[in-house]
């Protein structure tokens, strides 16, 4: 099963998709690991990865495509998590053609739907333990009282500077500006499903799982 992972920054889409990693041995295809992965690998289409980044040029979408089209190529597992792409028309119609060249289809897209305020509010409480990317909140989930990660025991945890009001807002505006036509995109396919994204994780983890059981 190969699903899309659909909302703006801080909807959770990191979270539940270590969560379908974990319960559904699913792969998760995350741009910018990917393109982290790719620049240490050593490879022809690494080479070209890290040659664009140390121009400090943004990275193709041809190049994505080459990315995800060798990761396609490999053990598929339970199905492909696409976190963080497409992010934009051209690329979803770049993903779709993709698909159906390796004999893929793109089961479900879901979408983590959140109000603006309500999200800002999330976000700006949120610290992310720097050995395994568990995400915790000042509010919600604050870190473990003896300092050291529920998940991974390490005990340094790091804020993003971008995490505050005013940046939080202008990657929004982007994301509407950009991303948002995609809801569209796919409810005209038919594969488009909504969740609560601002619910409590659990719930969250529910309301996906449905999704992909039905």
């Amino acid at each position: 099963m190969n699903i899309i992972l659909l909302g703006p920054p801080g909807a959770g889409k990191g979270t539940q998709a270590r969560h379908l990693v974990e319960t559904r041995n699913m792969i998760q295809l995350s741009t910018g690991d990917m393109l982290r992965e790719a620049k240490t690998s050593g490879s022809e289409m690494g080479q070209r990865v890290a040659e664009v980044m140390a121009r400090g040029d943004l990275v193709t979408d041809e190049i994505v495509i080459g990315l995800i089209h060798e990761k396609l190529a490999g053990d598929n597992a339970g199905g492909f998590i696409f976190d963080g792409f497409p992010r934009t028309l051209a690329q979803a119609d770049a993903l779709g053609d993709l698909l159906q060249e390796v004999g893929e289809t793109l089961e479900a897209v879901v979408e983590m739907r959140v109000d603006d305020d309500a999200l800002v509010n999330r976000i700006t409480g949120r610290s992310t333990c720097s050995g395994c990317g568990e995400v915790y909140h000042d509010v919600t989930k604050p870190e473990p009282s003896d300092g050291k990660c529920t998940r991974c025991g390490k005990s340094d945890f790091t804020r993003r500077a971008d995490d505050n009001e005013d940046s939080l807002r202008q990657r929004l505006m982007e994301y509407y500006k950009k991303t948002s036509p995609l809801i569209g995109y796919y409810h005209a396919k038919g594969t488009l499903r909504s969740v609560d994204g601002l619910a409590a994780i659990e719930a969250v983890q529910t309301s996906i799982a449905k999704v992909l059981d039905n």
